[in-house]
């Protein structure tokens, strides 16, 4: 069975809501959902709803809300004014308004427990998907006090207290009927799951295919943040091989991986361009090699600079001579995690497997026709299957950069629509090579190539407003931290 892990359903919700469908609306459609459930039950005159202070909480006051007719109260786990999202307390205020009782419960002692026991069913709506670290008073009470109630519980998306993606919980509801809302979580379905989960219902809630099929801010969100511990370098050591034949394009890169939020970036360059590409930013670490081409006597140098690092870029400016390209293709098997760009493209091989690495390359329509695929059509439905094809048959992610940005890893794929036609300036496909490598020291392949084709094109359509044609790559990296944060 089909499932969907916390993760990707948190960048679906982000996703419907850039296409227009709000969070509002699903959590209205869900709640109603919940509430078809309680329905459905035998008995179910009484319904005590315990809420938490997030999304999950949200949906169970829509619940209490369309479950007209029946006796409902609401046990809120906290204040009403420590609700966590404006779409809860929204829905938390209507229940007040229309006069169904919430209860405000901050400490253990405020527990009833005979309102566990005087009622019909129970509606789990306290963590769902959102549950993080260990189970705190006055909550492991009250699962317990649910688990201990002799009438029916039906949980919201997720048994409260499960892990949502498999991994070892410490208590949880025991649900008759578990409402999952678009698609399982993957924890419900292991082995261990079924004691909790009861009944698996499955609720359409209204997400469109599109929201699975376009990159949009849920897939930012994925692979930004950082923690408030962080140390130098924790947010990505990116490693840029490039110049020779060119001294810009690198110098692109790597001040796009900077401004993409990697914490060091060293740009190994062949010495005939090293100290211009020095002269761009003293933020840029620059190694010069010992040749004016990349050169297969650097490889030693260049293999204990690539183990320092957490991923390489390579190709932008470094010229196609037989000696550059038969330098990369020895380099990709040193390298774990590697964005192949430009001249790059030109040296590798299909199947890419070969090299034995974690391997996005980044084509547009000419570069990728060059590895011997066919011509890229321009229906982008058979666009996408050709990517899918590739990208499955080479165990590579593929984000073909064009006026829709194409990114597959050949089992899932997604099409990017930011961009605009100023965007053609030399220098913009250095840009995404860079922020897609600072997003993938740290990231998967897959959601790092997403994550910056969105972010590449949202800094281009910030800065096309402005100076329209214009625009130069220059202009693009500095707003790629505005770009992320929108």
């Amino acid at each position: 069975m089909k499932t969907i892990t916390s993760r990707q359903m948190d960048t679906l919700d982000m996703n419907c809501e850039y296409l227009g469908l709000s969070r509002l609306q699903l959590m209205e459609n869900a709640g109603s959902a919940v509430a078809a459930e309680v329905m459905n039950l035998p008995t179910r005159e009484r319904v005590l709803v315990v809420a938490g202070l997030g999304n999950n909480g949200g949906d169970g006051s829509v619940a209490a809300r369309h479950l007209i007719g029946y006796e409902v109260t609401v046990l809120l786990l906290g204040k009403t004014s420590e609700v966590k999202t404006p779409e809860a307390a929204r829905n938390m205020s209507i229940l007040k308004s229309m006069g169904i009782p919430v209860i405000e419960v901050r400490e253990v002692s405020e527990l009833d427990p005979d309102s566990f026991l005087d009622c019909d069913v129970i509606v789990d709506a306290l963590f769902g998907t959102g549950i993080k670290g260990s189970i705190r008073e006055p909550y492991a009470s009250a699962i317990d006090l649910m688990n201990n109630a002799p009438s029916k519980v039906v949980s919201v998306d997720v048994p409260s207290g499960m892990d949502p993606d498999g991994g070892e919980f410490e208590k949880a509801v025991r649900a008759d009927v578990t409402v999952t809302f678009h698609l399982p979580k993957p924890g419900l379905l292991e082995p261990a799951a079924a004691e909790y989960v009861g009944e698996i219902a499955v609720a359409d809630i209204g997400i469109p295919p599109e929201a699975e099929n376009v990159v949009g801010p849920g897939d930012v969100k994925l692979v930004t943040g950082r923690s408030p511990d962080s140390h130098k370098g924790d947010g990505g050591r990116v490693l840029i091989i490039g110049g020779g034949a060119y001294s810009g394009a690198p110098a692109l890169s790597g001040l796009a991986a900077l401004r993409a939020g990697a914490d060091i970036v060293t740009v190994a360059a062949p010495k005939s361009v090293a100290g211009i590409i020095a002269s761009f930013s003293p933020n840029l670490i620059v190694k010069k090699l010992s040749k004016k081409r990349l050169h297969r006597q650097d490889i030693p140098i260049l293999e204990i600079l690539i183990q320092a690092h957490d991923v390489v870029v390579i190709g932008m400016g470094l010229g196609r001579d037989d000696e550059t390209l038969a330098a990369i293709r020895e380099i990709l098997p040193l390298c774990n995690k590697v964005v192949v760009d430009a001249d790059g493209l030109a040296a590798i091989e299909t199947p890419l497997s070969q090299y034995g690495c974690e391997m996005i390359i980044t084509p547009h329509a000419g570069e990728f026709r060059a590895l011997g695929r066919d011509k890229v059509p321009h229906d982008l439905d058979r666009r996408v299957g050709m990517i899918n094809r590739f990208a499955a048959d080479n165990n590579a992610v593929v984000l073909l950069k064009g006026p829709e940005d194409i990114i597959s890893n050949g089992e899932q794929s997604k099409v990017n629509h930011t961009g605009n036609p100023g965007m053609t300036v030399g220098g913009t496909g250095d840009v995404l090579a860079g922020i897609t490598g600072a997003l993938f020291a740290k990231n998967s392949a897959i959601e790092a190539a997403m994550a910056a084709a969105y972010i590449c094109g949202r800094a281009g359509d910030m800065v096309y407003e402005e100076l329209g044609v214009g625009l130069l790559a220059t202009d693009i990296i500095d707003s790629i931290p505005a770009a992320m944060k929108r």
